[in-house]
């Protein structure tokens, strides 16, 4: 996990890739919060094509004007963020998450569906999250969608992994063929782990 590109994404999935915003997440005293403000997160979710330029400037004007709402906004994403975190490391090592970690996420996924809608686009029907009074927080629906949609895919559970590197604590669904992949990326914590062996290994 890289400290010179903020916007790495090896997670192959957009929830993943939302985890994966804590570099050094396992580490005391290397771990660094990216969404260290509302801006921050607007800027990550252009990068991750959740939100158009538009969008985000919209959203950043509209936090200038209430920026304790935006400050909460932010806040309940990263408690979500956790909380997807928990629950898809504890899969990655075969374990069942936390009861109340699932009730977390459950509660909301119960809130956000509630402004699920069925649109009609030229010749074909969608899912979408209609907006809300409160647009501060339309970047979480998406973001919480993708981690559903991984969820109730049981059969690809088992790609779910957790980078080898420590302390880098990264997840990725794994997509390759044989399901060998053990890095968050290769050029990262990859060649970090080979570099280390080999100097092991002239030891």
């Amino acid at each position: 996990m890289s400290e010179t590109n903020p916007y790495m994404m090896v997670g192959e999935r957009l929830c993943m890739d939302f985890i994966n915003t804590v570099s050094w997440r396992e580490s005391a005293d290397k771990r660094r919060e990216w969404f260290t403000s509302y801006a921050k997160w607007v800027d990550w979710c252009i990068h991750a094509e959740v939100l158009t330029g538009q969008q985000a400037k919209a959203l950043l004007l509209e936090a200038e004007e209430k920026p304790s709402e935006a400050g909460d906004v932010l806040k309940q994403a990263i408690e979500m963020r956790e909380v997807m975190y928990r629950i898809f490391k504890s899969i990655s090592k075969d374990i069942s998450p936390h009861q109340p970690d699932l009730e977390l996420f459950n509660a909301s996924v119960s809130h956000f569906y509630q402004t699920l809608q069925i649109i009609h686009e030229k010749d074909h029907y969608t899912l979408k999250f209609k907006q809300t009074e409160n647009n501060l927080g339309i970047m979480l629906p998406p973001i919480l969608q993708s981690a559903v949609d991984l969820l109730i895919s049981n059969n690809d559970l088992e790609r779910v992994k957790q980078c080898e590197g420590d302390p880098c604590g990264w997840l990725f669904f794994d997509t390759s063929r044989n399901r060998s992949r053990r890095w968050c990326s290769m050029s990262d914590c990859g060649n970090r782990a080979k570099a280390r062996r080999f100097y092991q290994k002239e030891k």
